[in-house]
């Protein structure tokens, strides 16, 4: 950091899903760690920028809307504009450094030259050399800067009011708080981290709950035959049809804020490999992730207690349910004290 100013401006650019953004804020804490000075922003997508409400880390977060994700009401026109006003503002910020820790993508590269910083670091192959995570690569940028190496654990912070919301939903369910709180997501974006309704109805039917105890089924709404945004609400409605003797709470996560929130009032979360598992494992929570054809060596929950199953064939379709019991088994004895069931 020699030749950059005392107290550097500095822009990260992180443009791709939950779990990329989720996985990148490990690189904007150490940067806050070594530099408490320093002026951090962050320029991301309009739908992943909840993730970074309230982070502290962070003096600002920019948001832009892609293209592709406008809405019904929303005009290409007004979109770009307003992207022009975003880059305009970041300019006057006058950037020491933009950071591109998701590699040379086409448009955050873009990004980068409109906002015009003095410095680009982007990752590159070599980054690989910090170990095969993706938080361990992104975290590597520190070096080409003149820090200390450091991957510290993710961090996402939950909205009160968002908290509340789905604490009035518990209460309205069970009567009281849990004594624990089981999360159990049952959405998946990719066909292969899929485990179907009648083995999470299964698992919830049969993993041994202590007095108290209660589950928080929590999935991505809408029904799965929308072709453009499906859901599954057809999915919770069968698991739930099998479980009614049970202590389930239902709660389609009709907002980003509103996982974030459900998760952060779990004890522990059993789900598939995707951005609710970096969400929670960014929250501290212990996980039981269910892997299919994704490399958990670069994809897997960072710095939080969890068990991982991945079959051979890739496909959580083959993860039976006994398996996900015994992992849950394995978890809860690694806590400190053991976690209540």
């Amino acid at each position: 950091m020699a030749e950059s100013p005392k107290h550097p401006r500095i822009l990260v650019i992180r443009r791709e899903n939950i779990g990329d953004l989720v996985c990148t804020t490990p690189l904007i804490r150490a940067l806050r760690e070594q530099l408490p000075q320093a002026w951090i922003g962050a320029l991301v997508t309009r739908y992943n920028a909840t993730v970074l409400e309230r982070n502290p880390d962070l003096d600002a977060v920019y948001a832009y809307q892609k293209a592709k994700h406008r809405a019904p009401d929303e005009s290409l026109a007004g979109i770009y504009w307003q992207r022009l006003r975003t880059i305009a503002a970041l300019r006057r910020e006058r950037i020491d450094w933009a950071l591109l820790p998701g590699g040379p993508h086409a448009s955050a590269l873009r990004f980068a030259r409109w906002v015009a910083p003095a410095r680009v670091l982007v990752r590159g192959p070599g980054d690989r050399a910090a170990g095969a995570h993706e938080v361990e690569q992104c975290c590597n940028l520190l070096t080409a800067m003149g820090l200390r190496y450091a991957a510290p654990a993710a961090r996402v912070v939950a909205d009160p009011s968002e908290v509340e919301g789905v604490s009035a939903l518990l209460r309205a369910r069970l009567g009281a708080k849990p004594r624990s709180l089981i999360g159990v997501h049952v959405s998946a974006r990719k066909p292969s981290q899929r485990w179907d309704a009648d083995r999470f109805a299964a698992l919830i039917e049969r993993l041994p709950v202590a007095q108290g105890a209660a589950f928080m089924l929590l999935w991505a709404p809408g029904s799965e035959r929308n072709p453009l945004h499906p859901g599954d609400d057809e999915k919770a409605e069968r698991i739930l049809a099998r479980v009614a003797r049970r202590p389930v709470v239902p709660v389609a996560t009709q907002r980003l804020g509103q996982l974030i929130a459900a998760l952060s009032l779990c004890d522990r979360v059993i789900c598939a490999d995707g951005g609710a598992m970096h969400l929670a494992a960014a929250l501290g929570k212990p996980l039981v992730c269910l892997f299919g054809d994704s490399d958990p060596g670069h994809w897997g929950p960072w710095a939080t207690p969890h068990e991982l199953l991945q079959p051979a064939s890739r496909n959580v379709a083959d993860i039976m349910v006994e398996e996900v019991m015994h992992a849950d088994e394995r978890l809860r004895a690694r806590l400190p004290g053991g976690a209540p069931g």
